[in-house]
């Protein structure tokens, strides 16, 4: 997993994608329209994405846990809000936003499944995008 963040995410070596990733891998996204997303050109898509989004793109792993066939990742994202991300034009923002991943990989080392969880309300904050409580409430 820690590939497919610092060097396929951050990097953008987007050939990691085709090393690491099976070919009918599943992203169970509860931010995607569909609520999944599926293969891994499309995980490219979302890798270019993020990078025009957020170009100085840092990912960093803080702990890991491996149990059977599962590994289990929580992770900062951080970098400058420069390009349309989840709708909202480039702020020149910092941001900052933690996640939660677990994935599951088949038995010759690929992954397969992976469900993801992080902080988009918090990056949307950071952004500007939903004003903090105490804006609204001056209003």
């Amino acid at each position: 997993m820690c590939r497919v963040l610092e060097e396929a995410f951050e990097e953008g070596k987007l050939e990691v994608i085709d090393e690491v990733l099976d070919p009918d891998f599943v992203c169970y996204d509860p931010n995607s329209e569909a609520g999944e997303v599926r293969g891994a050109d499309t995980i490219k898509g979302e890798i270019e994405y993020f990078r025009n989004a957020v170009p100085d793109l840092t990912y960093t792993v803080e702990d890991q846990v491996v149990e059977g066939d599962k590994v289990v990742s929580r992770y900062k994202i951080s970098g400058t809000h420069q390009g349309e991300f989840f709708g909202v034009a480039g702020t020149g923002n910092r941001i900052e936003m933690t996640g939660i991943n677990i994935d599951r990989f088949d038995e010759s080392g690929k992954l397969v499944e992976e469900w993801p969880e992080y902080d988009l309300l918090g990056a949307m904050k950071q952004m500007g995008a939903i004003p903090e409580p105490a804006e609204q409430a001056g209003s």
